[in-house]
């Protein structure tokens, strides 16, 4: 009997799952699914690693108890790979704070400090850690195991990872951490063993999705990041703003007499793409548009990407090498393109018909800095991840 973990990685409207069969050799993929909860009936999607649908259920959108949709996702892998023993579920946790830098088993504890770090990723920490709970009642003593954006980055030293403000703050845990840390481990890993030779270079990862950071690597480590404390900051977003002026904070709080809770909402859901476009946060739709908002949306958001890449070509004191992933970085070649115009004086070359193409390396023969489209894989991360947990629980071996 072979073992398999459960990966989930929740997002803001759906959670992505993958399992996982175990064998020494790392993990590999038995199926894939979403789990969707926003929509006007709520659905579960299971998918073979072809593409095949395997399994799909909807529930009556007057259920409100999420826990349905996880207990048919449970019922499913007995019965389908009642052969294989599952033994963990691995979380994809958003905030990690100063504690985690790693993975770890979601004792009471952990899930308490983890849930006490709400107020740093509002609207990401209780969507990560309401699966957790959920399971708990459903399938009792299952191990459980957090993985987590930010610990990619605590590798960051100082002065990246440090705010101007009084160093009590700083004591206190308020300092740049960093997110996406997953997405941009699998990345740097893929880029290892395509290009070995880059490893040591100066490198930028673009995670560009609804969710969008950058990331500087230096011998496959982070040395800086466009996020800080929280995943409002850096680059424009679906509809998170990025870095903005601190003072338009305090004009909306003290003139526009905006409460923390309604500034809170205008920074997470109403701004980015969605708030400059005033049509949709998703780059499809924006970029199919002939609407000049649309356009102007498409334009600060790749100003902005340009712009705190050459940011992170300036802590690593120039750039070898930009990696374009996430659902943007991988799908819109308009805004590879794009991005590439504007890099042009760092040395960045993009080849058209490479770039048309969607291939693995995009640069054109005459640039100086290489240029890759590498999709991410978060959930296979998890996995990874899961699996040295699981070596280590003294009660849970691995088996052969």
């Amino acid at each position: 009997m072979s073992d398999t973990v459960l990966v989930l990685n929740s997002g803001s409207s759906s959670i992505k799952f993958g399992l996982f069969e175990l064998p020494a050799s790392g993990p590999d993929l038995l199926c894939n699914g979403l789990l969707d909860e926003h929509e006007a009936a709520p659905r579960l999607v299971v998918k073979s690693p072809a593409g095949e649908t395997m399994f799909e259920a909807r529930k009556d959108s007057s259920d409100t108890d999420s826990g349905h949709l996880f207990a048919e996702v449970l019922a499913f892998i007995d019965e389908r790979f009642g052969e294989h023993r599952l033994r963990a579920i691995g979380h994809r946790i958003v905030h990690g704070g100063p504690d985690y830098s790693g993975p770890v088993e979601l004792t009471d504890d952990v899930y308490a400090k983890l849930a006490a770090l709400t107020p740093l990723a509002p609207l990401h920490q209780p969507r990560c850690l309401e699966p957790v709970r959920t399971i708990q009642a459903i399938r009792r003593g299952l191990t459980q195991i957090a993985c987590f954006d930010t610990a990619f980055h605590h590798s960051m030293a100082q002065p990246a990872s440090r705010f101007a403000i009084p160093r009590r703050y700083e004591k206190r845990g308020v300092r740049r951490y960093g997110f996406h840390g997953l997405s941009f481990e699998y990345v740097a890993g893929r880029l290892a063993a395509i290009a070995p030779q880059l490893v040591a270079k100066r490198t930028v990862i673009a995670h560009l999705g609804n969710g969008a950071s950058l990331c500087a690597l230096r011998d496959g480590r982070s040395v800086d990041t466009t996020m800080g404390l929280t995943p409002l900051d850096g680059l424009v977003m679906g509809t998170r703003c990025g870095a903005i002026d601190p003072g338009v904070l305090l004009y909306l709080q003290q003139h526009q007499n905006m409460s923390s809770e309604d500034i809170q909402h205008l920074l997470y859901n109403e701004s980015g793409l969605r708030g400059v476009s005033g049509i949709s946060a998703d780059m499809r739709t924006l970029l199919a548009s002939s609407e000049a908002a649309a356009r102007e949306a498409v334009d600060l958001f790749v100003f902005r990407a340009a712009q705190e890449i050459a940011m992170m070509a300036t802590t690593l004191e120039g750039l070898d090498c930009l990696v374009f992933t996430g659902g943007i970085g991988e799908h819109a070649k308009e805004i590879r393109s794009a991005i590439g115009e504007r890099l042009r004086w760092l040395g960045v070359s993009i080849d058209a018909a490479a770039n048309d193409a969607a291939r693995e390396r995009i640069s054109g023969g005459d640039s100086a800095v290489e240029v890759f489209v590498i999709p991410t894989n978060e959930e296979l991360t998890i996995a990874r991840h899961c699996a040295a947990v699981l070596q280590t629980i003294e009660s849970y071996p691995i088996s052969p």
